[in-house]
C-alpha cells in the first residue's frame, strides 16, 4: 500500500509516518520501480502500536523500548512492567500537580464574585501579588 492508504488506514498523517520512518520507529518501507513507498501489514500494525502507545501520552523513547521488546518474542516482560510502572507513576504526578492547578484556579476564581471594573477585580489583584496562591 502507499503512504496515503496507510496513512488513512491507521488515522496517522503521512508526515508523522515519515517522521518514524527517520528515526527509525518505522522500518523503512520497500520502493516500487516508481520509487513510490510499498507499505506492508507489518508496517500497519506497528504504525497502530506505535499510535495507542501516543495515545496512552508514552513518549518516544519509552515507544521505542516497548517495540524493541515485542520483537524479542524469546525474552520476558520484566523490562515492559517496570516501564509501565513508571509510567504509571508519571501520569499520578501529572494527576497531583493539574488537582492542584484545579485547586489554585477555583481559589483565584472566589477571589471575584460579581463584575467590577478591572482595577477593583480580586483575580487580577491576586494574579499581581509576588507569592503565587496555595
Amino acid at each position: 500500500m502507499k503512504i496515503g492508504e496507510l496513512a488513512g488506514r491507521t488515522h496517522c498523517p503521512v508526515e508523522t509516518i515519515r517522521y518514524y520512518e527517520r528515526i527509525g520507529l518505522l522500518a523503512p518501507p520497500q520502493r516500487a520501480t516508481n520509487n513510490y513507498r510499498s507499505y506492508g501489514e507489518r508496517h500497519a500494525e506497528r504504525l497502530q502500536f506505535i499510535r495507542h502507545c501516543r495515545a496512552l501520552d508514552m513518549g518516544l523513547e519509552e515507544i521505542r523500548l516497548l517495540l524493541d521488546a515485542r520483537d524479542q518474542p524469546d525474552g520476558d516482560c520484566t523490562d515492559v512492567n517496570a516501564l509501565l510502572d513508571r509510567h504509571i507513576e508519571q501520569v499520578a504526578g501529572k494527576i497531583a500537580e493539574l488537582t492542584a492547578l484545579e485547586r489554585q484556579l477555583k481559589q483565584l476564581r472566589g477571589c471575584c464574585v460579581a463584575t467590577q471594573a478591572p482595577q477593583a477585580c480580586g483575580i487580577l489583584h491576586a494574579l499581581s501579588e509576588h507569592e503565587p496562591m496555595q
